[in-house]
């Protein structure tokens, strides 16, 4: 009850893949100059137009990783230079989106940000490329079964997505992954859903991308953000440059801890929560984790 009585603490949140659409950041560039110079530095950091496939590119363009995730941290990075009332108390991300909410609350460069993910895309697509993986979508089943499950299956198959209660994703080798879902369709889950994913990204199947860009983060000036930041890894708060790093390391191939992330966000203190990035997965699954909290989104 306590709780209740503080002052409403602010959060802003930043999506991971799979948010993509054609069409994204057009409005932005053409509305702000500060969003027209930043899109044509990460052109030029990337070295071809991402742009040209953001606005106008097909979707099937905008899935290849090299640009669905430095699309998606571009986006929500200039969002959140451009929005209004950008004052974090607390910002965190959904995976790939830990990097937009480090570079938001001014813990690294938009250059380095932008840098580490393109590097990230492409450790990841040449891991996928390693051997054939995949995840799924389990809904209505309880934490502790999926869990328990997926360490007697014979295989790689592990928790990669705390989403929401009743939500969690899993991922691992294609027969270890269909083998679990067969199991917990049979101990009870509503739904087990194979992903139209290219890898089994948050499993130890991505350990060569771990290793590959763990190089590259220790190369990197992380300094203190100007706020907490959130991090998939333990969903707890970090300001701490080196911890920070270690936890961005260790992300590839651990479980993105996005419900108690919301959780703790909200224990200390958040109550409105922004979603800064295309599309709304984010707000929606908030809303499951805590539906008395203010949720709005900016794209």
């Amino acid at each position: 009850m306590l709780l209740d009585i503080y002052i409403v603490m602010k959060a802003f949140v930043f999506p991971g893949q799979g948010a993509q659409f054609s069409g994204m950041g057009k409005e932005l560039y053409s509305s702000y100059s500060v969003a027209e110079k930043m899109f044509e530095e990460a052109n030029r950091i990337l070295g071809f137009r991402i742009t040209d496939i953001m606005f106008d590119g097909s979707d099937e363009e905008l899935k290849e990783t090299k640009v669905t995730q430095p699309a998606i941290f571009i986006h929500s990075v200039i969002l959140s230079v451009c929005h209004h009332d950008f004052n974090p108390d607390m910002t965190a991300g959904h995976s790939l989106g830990e990097f937009s909410a480090l570079v938001a609350a001014g813990a690294m460069t938009f250059e380095d940000g932008l840098r580490l993910v393109s590097a990230r895309a492409n450790a990841m697509q040449k891991a996928c490329e390693m051997q054939p993986s995949t995840m799924a979508a389990i809904l209505g089943a309880e934490e502790k079964i999926v869990e328990e499950i997926c360490a007697k299956v014979s295989g790689i198959v592990v928790p990669a997505n705390y989403n929401s209660d009743g939500q969690l994703v899993i991922s691992g080798a294609i027969e270890a992954v269909a083998t679990a879902c067969e199991m917990l369709k049979a101990s009870g889950a509503k739904r087990a859903v194979q992903l139209p994913v290219s890898g089994a990204f948050h499993s130890p199947l991505m350990e060569p991308a771990r290793k590959e860009l763990a190089l590259a983060i220790e190369k990197t000036n992380i300094i203190k953000p100007i706020c907490p930041v959130y991090q998939n890894v333990d969903a707890l708060p970090h300001t701490s440059p080196a911890e920070i790093k270690e936890n961005l390391i260790l992300q590839l191939t651990a479980p993105v801890k996005w419900r108690q992330t919301v959780e703790n966000m909200w224990n200390d203190g958040a109550r409105e929560f922004t979603e800064l990035g295309p599309g709304s997965v984010l707000q929606n699954l908030i809303k499951k984790n805590k539906p008395e909290s203010i949720t709005q989104g900016y794209q």
